[in-house]
């Protein structure tokens, strides 16, 4: 880029006019001057970029259940009371249903129908009886305690989680800066030399 002054504007105008006229005039040449070009300067730069801004990797493990038996009571000792039936015992005996003796009776005897004074006999007959052995009775029963194989869920391994820190990478690279503009002065020379008549 070239960058030129009102001051070096002004010379450099008024020296173009002044030799224009002169030369146009046919006269000698008091000042000249010729342009003089700087070129722009440039450096290279070294700075760090951020590649990667890191974080924090997490390694997750899930927890870990199994399954473990034990033995339970699931009712106490108690004690409970029940009725014992009574037990009995049939016994047959013989016993006399009729005393036996004299009576009268009809009979028929020659086609002829008769009332008879007739003996008979004591009539016995087999007869059961029952008896009680054992009377009822109420009897106390213990009952013992009752235990149960319960089977529950526990926990084996908790959960985990790893944290690792990941820094932030970085690269460094090259970058051309601008140091300096380029410009234009005048550069005033020697009228014998580079000025003619």
């Amino acid at each position: 880029m070239i960058q030129k002054s009102p001051a070096s504007l002004a010379v450099a105008s008024l020296a173009i006019l002044a030799t224009a006229s002169e030369t146009a005039a046919g006269g000698r040449a008091l000042e000249c001057y010729e342009p003089e070009h700087r070129p722009a300067l440039y450096d290279t730069v070294y700075e760090d970029v951020m590649v990667s801004p890191g974080g924090q990797l997490v390694d997750y493990d899930p927890p870990i259940y199994g399954t473990s038996e034990s033995v339970e009571q699931i009712a106490p000792p108690r004690v409970t009371y029940e009725v014992v039936p009574a037990i009995t015992r049939t016994i047959y005996h013989t016993v006399k249903v009729d005393d036996g003796g004299y009576a009268w009776e009809w009979r028929v005897i020659h086609g002829r129908k008769v009332l008879c004074k007739v003996w008979r006999k004591a009539r016995y007959a087999r007869v059961a009886e029952t008896v009680v052995v054992e009377p009822e009775r109420t009897r106390r029963v213990v009952l013992p305690a009752e235990y149960e194989s319960v089977a529950r869920e526990v926990l084996v391994r908790p959960e985990r989680r790893r944290i690792t820190e990941i820094a932030p990478s970085y690269q460094r690279v090259a970058r051309r800066v601008l140091v300096r503009e380029g410009s234009t002065k005048w550069r005033r020379v020697h009228i014998a030399r580079h000025c003619p008549d």
